[in-house]
């Protein structure tokens, strides 16, 4: 379980570096440039099809829109400045 924590920091860092370093035509850099309204869509439209992925009993769909969602709460978190620290410290506390 450990690998998907390494692997969402990572992802985090890469999504990070886009917001400072923008390549062009890159989906990130989109998104970015797009805003904040964009970037809920895409989280909105992600968490819808992770249901209906989920409501079919389709594991390989409800694998690949989580990891679709993902992807787009890390962009949302690079966008608010929020990091994976931050979560975790928040479902630490919960746990308390």
């Amino acid at each position: 379980m450990n690998q998907i924590g390494e692997l969402l920091n990572e992802l985090y860092g890469v999504i990070k570096d886009r917001q400072v370093n923008p390549l062009e035509g890159a989906y990130t850099t989109y998104l970015f440039d797009k805003g904040i309204d964009k970037i809920c869509k895409k989280i909105g439209e992600e968490s819808t099809e992770v249901v209906i992925a989920a409501k079919n009993n389709v594991k390989d769909e409800v694998i690949y829109e989580v990891s679709d969602l993902l992807y787009h709460l890390n962009v949302l978190m690079v966008e608010q400045g929020v990091s994976w620290d931050d979560i975790y410290a928040e479902l630490k506390k919960r746990r308390s």
